[in-house]
């Protein structure tokens, strides 16, 4: 520091008779002063302490509950440890899985982390703390595993036989207490084809019943958050089969783009939705080839779908967020999809009726829809000749046709009529001659 003054004086006294350099010199003089302030001054720095740590219990992170102690927590839980000395921790290890600190979050006395989310190859029931000397200190703490979490499956109208995929987390096949999956009605699967943290793939059974599926590991049994062949509320099935309406009702009411069942079929009738899409945005109309409309007519026969009773009761119960939209697609690898989004239109009365026909809401942008992309990211997008479940959020019915967030926010009154049509969506793609298979378009809680 005295020599960095003494030369800063030494300048200073030859540019003394030129006031521009000096004024510039000064200005620089003051920065040089902050920056020494700086290097020297840093209270709120972090410094990791020298000694050893002191744990003395751990509890969870709210301050007003500071009384609940903790022996353990699930993995991925925030809790805070509470000693003397804590700023000397390093590292922190719970079994064998390093923690991730957040100095933020460390004083003297308290230290608080996320529980580290992985499921440890070594079980040893111990927290342990590193300091920078690598002395370790441990103390005694279970690491929980959550029972499997069964967020999805590959499709929930697979036919038995066929092999399908739940999609979830902690799926744990221990050596001791291996894995296993029942079907509704206590249905056991026989056949698991693979197993890992996040999936489990199993062949369906040739009795395999409608409902719910758990999986059961060695830490707990979690149920499905669906249904396997899930029946309920659904609005257009092609067929009638499952109380599904089995034609549209408008200027496209799906006559163009049915299929009766054939080879292709996953349950009956559906509709295809192909032929020539150009990559350019909003390039390519073909309502014919790509859409249905559903405009309802009470007076003959074609009711509102929201005052169907099922609809009905379920809008009742759970309201426009608690539900979503789903569906089955079919998409062969040979004609993959690259271009425009599938437009998911609910409507109200306001803006379409059979009475009042029209295609001006397509474009509309107050009225709010889903729009389903699924090549967005990839570029292109195909089932490989496979049917897969589709879900659609209806609190995320939220965009314009151009895939901007519409003004207006969806509610139960838009729920009359429907469309789909692959069109626009605001996303550059290729040309491409998909072939997009559906059926079973349904309306069912969020679990």
């Amino acid at each position: 520091m005295y020599v960095l003054n003494s030369v800063i004086n030494l300048m200073l006294e030859k540019m003394k008779n030129n006031r521009y350099t000096n004024w510039f010199f000064a200005a620089a003089v003051v920065v040089a002063g902050f920056s020494m302030a700086a290097c020297e001054d840093e209270p709120d720095k972090y410094e990791v302490a020298g000694g050893k740590p002191t744990l003395k219990y751990v509890r969870v992170p709210d301050p007003a509950a500071a009384d609940s102690l903790l022996t353990g927590a699930y993995m991925a839980n925030t809790i805070c440890l509470v000693g003397e000395n804590l700023r000397s921790v390093y590292e922190l290890y719970f079994n064998d899985q390093k923690a991730i600190l957040n100095t933020s979050y460390i004083t003297d006395h308290t230290l608080m982390v996320d529980v580290p989310k992985e499921i440890p190859s070594v079980v040893t029931d111990k927290i342990y703390m590193v300091t920078k000397a690598k002395d370790t200190i441990d103390y005694d703490f279970k690491v929980l595993v959550p029972a499997p979490t069964v967020n999805s499956i590959s499709c929930e109208f697979a036919k038995p036989g066929s092999e399908v995929t739940l999609i979830g987390d902690y799926f744990i096949d221990d050596p001791n207490v291996p894995l296993t999956i029942t079907m509704a009605g206590n249905v056991e699967v026989t056949n698991i084809t693979n197993i890992t943290k996040t999936a489990v793939s199993f062949i369906l059974p040739d009795n395999a019943p409608a409902g719910y599926i758990n999986v059961k590991s060695i830490y707990g049994t979690g149920r499905s958050k669906f249904r396997y062949y899930d029946t309920r509320n659904i609005l257009f099935d092609w067929d009638g089969s499952h109380g599904g309406m089995a034609i549209a009702h408008g200027w496209r009411d799906g006559s163009k783009v049915l299929r009766e069942a054939d080879e292709n079929s996953i349950d009956g009738a559906y509709i295809c939705l192909t032929g020539a899409l150009d990559g350019a945005i909003g390039a390519t109309w073909a309502e014919d080839e790509f859409s249905f409309n559903y405009w309802p007519e009470p007076s003959a026969g074609y009711p509102e779908l929201s005052a169907r009773p099922e609809f009905a009761e379920l809008l009742e119960e759970y309201g426009v967020n608690g539900l979503q939209l789903k569906f089955e697609v079919n998409i062969p690898s040979s004609n993959p999809w690259q271009s425009c989004a599938l437009q998911v239109m609910f409507t109200g009365n306001d803006v379409v009726t059979y009475a009042t026909g029209t295609n001006a809401y397509f474009s509309d942008t107050n009225v709010p829809r889903g729009l389903w992309l699924p090549w967005k990211n990839t570029g292109s997008y195909d089932t490989g000749g496979k049917w897969t479940t589709v879900s659609m959020n209806l609190s995320e019915f939220n965009k314009t046709h151009e895939g901007n967030k519409c003004d207006r926010t969806f509610d139960k009154t838009m729920l009359t009529g429907l469309t789909f049509f692959v069109w626009a969506g605001g996303v550059e793609g290729k040309d491409c001659n998909p072939v997009i298979m559906i059926d079973n378009i349904r309306v069912v809680p969020i679990e």
